[in-house]
C-alpha cells in the first residue's frame, strides 16, 4: 500500500486512535474519568452522587477490581476513586497516580457519601452519566459510544458541551468501515516501520511486562501459571498462558498499564503477547514482529467494529483469531493461510459469551489463543472448516459480517439475560 493512499493514513489513524494507554479494566476506568471530570467542573467534593450507567456497563464493572482502591470492586468504588483522587487529564490512566495515603481517603469518602447507582433506560450499548451534588451545586456529565467519548458536560444549569447521540457508533473516530483483510495484509506488509513505530513499541513494552508480573506473582485464578505447570513450557503453552498470565493480573488489582485494542486492556494483551512470544521463540527480526503485530491489531478491530465495543460476544475471540493471524505471520505465512486462520479460529470460539470483567476472562482468553493456534495448525495440515459450516460462509469478508450479526444482533437477548442473572433478577 503506497502512503499516498487514503486507505493508508486512515490505518494510521486508526491504529493511533484503539492502541492507547490505560490502566485497570476500562470500563470502571471510564466510570472513573467521568467522575473525575464532573468533580473537576464542580469545583468541590460533592456530598451526593448520582450514576447511571447502561446495563453492558453495569456487566462490565460488577465483579473486575479497580486498581489503587485497595482491592474494591464495582461502580461505587470506581466512581468514589475519581472523585477523590482522578486526574481527568490522564484519561483512561485517571487512577494511576493515586498514592497509597489516598486510599484509605477513598474508602472513607465511599463509606459516608450518599452514592445512588441505577440502570440507565438508553439505547445505547455504552452510555455512562454521573451527576455530583453539593448543596444546590451540581455537574453532570456523559459519555457515550467509547471510553474517552464525554458527550455532554453540565454545571448549575449552563450546559457546557453536548453532542447529539443516537444510536451505537464511533461518530469522531476514523470510519472502520475501510476495513478489510486484503488491505490489512497489503498495509502490514508495506507500512514505513517508522510510521507505526511509536504505536506498537509501548504494546510490545507494556503488555509483555504485565503478563511477566502475572506469571510471577499471584493473581486472581492463577490461569497462566497454571497453563503453564499443566501442558508444559513449548511455545504453544508459553503464548496462551502468557496471554491468559498478563489478564490474571490486569483483572485482580494489578496497577500496571497495558495498551488496548478496541477499548479493551484484555483484548489489547490477547492480539499481542502470543504473536511476541512466538517472535522471541522463533528470532525473527524486529521490523517482522512489528509487522505481525500491525496485522494482529488490525484484524481484530475489524472483527469487532462489526460487534460493537460491548456485547455478549466475548472480545477475547476476535483478539485470539488476530493473534492467530500475527502467529502465522510471524511463521512465515501467506495471505491465505492468514485468512484461513482467522476463519478457521471463529468457528471453534464464536460462541464464548461476555459475562462481565473478573478473572475469568483469563481462561476465555487461553480458549481464544488456543482456537486462533489450532486455526493456523489446521491450514497448515490442510484441513479447513468450509462455507455451510455453522456460521462460516464462502469469502473471509462475509464469514466476518456473519460473526458481526451474530455478536451485535443475534446474542443482544443473551446480553440482556446475562445483565439480569449479574443483578440478580
Amino acid at each position: 500500500m503506497l502512503k499516498t493512499d487514503d486507505k493508508y493514513n486512515a490505518y494510521i489513524s486508526i491504529l493511533k486512535e484503539e492502541l492507547i494507554p490505560a490502566m485497570g479494566c476500562t470500563e470502571p476506568i471510564a466510570l472513573a474519568y467521568a467522575a473525575a471530570a464532573a468533580r473537576k467542573l464542580l469545583g468541590v467534593r460533592p456530598e451526593r452522587v448520582e450514576v447511571g450507567a447502561s446495563g453492558s456497563i453495569i456487566k462490565n464493572v460488577k465483579s473486575v477490581i479497580v486498581p489503587n482502591t485497595g482491592h474494591m470492586k464495582g461502580i461505587e468504588a470506581a466512581v468514589a476513586a475519581g472523585i477523590v483522587a482522578g486526574d481527568p487529564d490522564k484519561e483512561l490512566q485517571v487512577l494511576s497516580d493515586i498514592t497509597e495515603q489516598q486510599i484509605p481517603e477513598i474508602q472513607t469518602y465511599l463509606k459516608n457519601t450518599e452514592f445512588k447507582v441505577s440502570c440507565l433506560e438508553t439505547p445505547l450499548t455504552f452510555d455512562i452519566v454521573v451527576t455530583l451534588h453539593h448543596g444546590t451545586a451540581y455537574s453532570k456529565v456523559r459519555i457515550a459510544n467509547f471510553h474517552t467519548n464525554i458527550v455532554y458536560m453540565e454545571r448549575n444549569g449552563e450546559i457546557i458541551k453536548d453532542i447529539p447521540v443516537e444510536n451505537d457508533d464511533d461518530k469522531g473516530m476514523t470510519p472502520r468501515d475501510v476495513l478489510n483483510m486484503k488491505d490489512i495484509w497489503d498495509f502490514a506488509g508495506t507500512v514505513d516501520i517508522e510510521d507505526i513505530r511509536g504505536i506498537i513499541e509501548p504494546q510490545i513494552r507494556l503488555n509483555m511486562a504485565i503478563a511477566e508480573e502475572g506469571i510471577h506473582n499471584n493473581y486472581g485464578a492463577n490461569i497462566g501459571k497454571v497453563i503453564l505447570h499443566s501442558y508444559g513450557s513449548d511455545v504453544r503453552s508459553q503464548a496462551i498462558s502468557m496471554a491468559a498470565a498478563g489478564s490474571d493480573a490486569r483483572m485482580n488489582g494489578c496497577e500496571m498499564p497495558v495498551i488496548i485494542n478496541s477499548g479493551s486492556g484484555n483484548q489489547g494483551i490477547t492480539v499481542s503477547v502470543p504473536v511476541i512470544v512466538y517472535a522471541r521463540e522463533k528470532k525473527v527480526s524486529e521490523e517482522t514482529l512489528y509487522r505481525a503485530l500491525v496485522l494482529s491489531n488490525l484484524t481484530a478491530i475489524h472483527e469487532k467494529s462489526a460487534i460493537g465495543r460491548l456485547s455478549a460476544f466475548c472480545g477475547a475471540v476476535n483478539a485470539g483469531s488476530g493473534a492467530g493471524a500475527g502467529i502465522a505471520y510471524v511463521c512465515g505465512g501467506d495471505y491465505e493461510t492468514i485468512i484461513h486462520t482467522v476463519v478457521n479460529a471463529l468457528a471453534v470460539v464464536s460462541g464464548i459469551v461476555c459475562d462481565g470483567a473478573k478473572a475469568s476472562c483469563a481462561a476465555k482468553i487461553a480458549s481464544a489463543v488456543d482456537a486462533g493456534i489450532l486455526g493456523w495448525q489446521m491450514y497448515l495440515q490442510g484441513q479447513q472448516f468450509h462455507g455451510g459450516d455453522g456460521i462460516v460462509t464462502k469469502g473471509i469478508e462475509n464469514t466476518l459480517a456473519n460473526v458481526g450479526r451474530l455478536g451485535k444482533d443475534g446474542m443482544r437477548e443473551t446480553n440482556n439475560e446475562i445483565i439480569k442473572i449479574m443483578i440478580g433478577q
